[in-house]
């Protein structure tokens, strides 16, 4: 029976994307002088953001680029994120039946915290694993093992929620039940055209309320 919930942030259960989007645009627009392909981009949806800003610009110091990408958030993160329909319904529920939880992404702390902060959100998990915290980013299980350590779960009572393959073999990894959010844009087209094995879900939710199923 499962008893844990572990949750991506980016895609899953905040509606970052646009402002993802256009922080790379606004590194593009500056770094290039020009804008990037809108697929190409959500491709790059869940990837460490040192290791895509190194594909992107190999030639441009990693830290100059970061900088840019990181400056636009900072002006405008907060007032372009909202929950995804359905999930403050899902947490209140899952709070309500004492479901243990926890977030696991690959955002910086600082800004996964402020996000966390505006939306009131803290009380829902019992611990958030951010970027600043590990040294392996997924699809490593790293992240999940130190949250589920400590909230004291085990992977096998454990679903993961995520929208990324990233999110898909780090659950895996971590011997948890992998679950992909079908609101996923980086995964589009392998929702529309179907998964190799190896990247396949254990389970394709279209509703957040389908979590409650698996319980």
């Amino acid at each position: 029976m499962n008893d844990t919930v572990l949750f991506d942030f980016d895609g899953t259960i905040m509606d970052t994307n646009e402002v993802i989007i256009q922080s790379w645009q606004e590194t593009f627009r500056t770094l290039a002088g020009r804008e990037e392909d809108r697929d190409v981009l959500l491709k790059t949806f869940g990837e460490p953001l040192e290791y895509t800003m190194r594909n992107f610009f190999p030639e441009v110091p990693v830290e100059k680029g970061l900088e840019i990408y990181r400056g636009y958030q900072r002006d405008n993160f907060l007032n372009d994120i909202q929950l995804f329909p359905g999930i403050r319904d899902l947490l209140d529920e899952l709070s309500a039946r004492q479901i243990k939880m926890a977030l696991v992404t690959s955002r910086l702390k600082h800004t996964t915290m402020q996000a966390i902060d505006k939306f009131d959100m803290e009380k829902y998990f019992g611990y958030v694993v951010t970027a600043d915290d590990v040294t392996r980013h997924k699809p490593d299980p790293q992240s999940a093992l130190i949250a589920l350590d400590k909230i004291g779960s085990r992977p096998d009572q454990t679903i993961m929620i995520g929208d990324t393959l990233f999110d898909i073999l780090c659950a895996r990894n971590a011997g948890c039940t992998s679950v992909l959010v079908s609101w996923s844009l980086s995964l589009a087209d392998k929702l529309k055209d179907g998964f190799a094995p190896e990247e396949e879900p254990d389970r394709i939710i279209d509703d957040p309320a389908q979590i409650l199923q698996m319980l």
